[in-house]
């Protein structure tokens, strides 16, 4: 019976994180149904594009500037032990839209957004603003989730996209300025070495964070418990889960894509 007590903890354990990972797949399917039936909320969706798209623009963008610089003089020192500093412009490329782009502005969005959409939906339960839509016959689903799901599909690709091309631009300045590359050969290798299957599965990997992120600020702030303290933990445990699901989501997307 000793020996039992902790197989049986681990299969409680394992049935829990099941029984979760189905309820917040029910969750965004519920979302994506209620997303694709009339009525829409054209005022909400366009507050929801501007803040998870627009605003996160901002941090996106130094973010990506900053790594692709570090990127290149990490490159180039590394590099430079083999004799092979000529590559810099082809890693940076590769690194920035393959991975580090996609990925990077995935927990930046997870960091700003989640978090917000978490507190904001949290927010609204504990004080009774959601019970109130129901009693004005508006579904939470339609009003508060679908725009903000839609808009994390919509806008984070673009934001990855816009990311990518910053981190190379950081790269390539600091290539030029610091390191003395020639700017056209510079840029001659970065065109010539990507190829579409990268951009592509750079924009697929921004279309599955924004969905992870912020399916779930929507899910944990429904279901927030009542008071201060379950609007923190709501916020603390979306932004924990959509970091670690984009980690996992990157790793598995690379393997549909780059897998041998």
């Amino acid at each position: 019976m000793i020996l039992l007590a902790p197989l049986g903890a681990l299969g409680r354990w394992v049935l829990g994180a099941l029984a979760a990972v189905g309820r917040v797949a029910l969750f965004a399917l519920s979302a994506l149904s209620h997303m694709l039936r009339p009525p829409l909320y054209p005022r909400e969706i366009l507050q929801a594009l501007l803040n998870v798209g627009w605003l996160s623009l901002p941090v996106v963008g130094l973010t990506a500037i900053f790594t692709g610089g570090a990127l290149a003089l990490q490159i180039y020192a590394g590099g430079a032990r083999f004799n092979a500093e000529a590559v810099v412009p082809q890693i940076v490329a590769i690194g920035m839209v393959r991975e580090l782009g996609p990925v990077l502005v995935g927990l930046m969005i997870a960091a700003r957004v989640t978090s917000s959409i978490a507190a904001e939906i949290a927010t609204m339960k504990v004080t009774e603003q959601i019970d109130a839509l129901v009693t004005l016959s508006t579904h939470p689903m339609k009003y508060l989730v679908a725009p903000r799901i839609f808009a994390g599909l919509v806008t984070v690709p673009l934001l990855v996209g816009v990311g990518d091309i910053i981190g190379i631009a950081g790269g390539y300045a600091v290539a030029v300025q610091n390191l003395g590359f020639n700017p056209a050969t510079y840029l001659l290798n970065t065109v010539n070495f990507l190829e579409m299957r990268d951009i592509v599965s750079s924009l697929v990997k921004g279309a599955a964070f924004g969905l992870i992120a912020t399916t779930m600020g929507c899910y944990f702030g429904m279901q927030s418990g009542r008071g201060a303290q379950g609007v923190g933990r709501a916020t603390k445990s979306s932004v924990e889960a959509a970091a670690v699901l984009i980690l996992a989501a990157n790793f598995l997307l690379t393997g549909v894509f780059f897998s041998v």
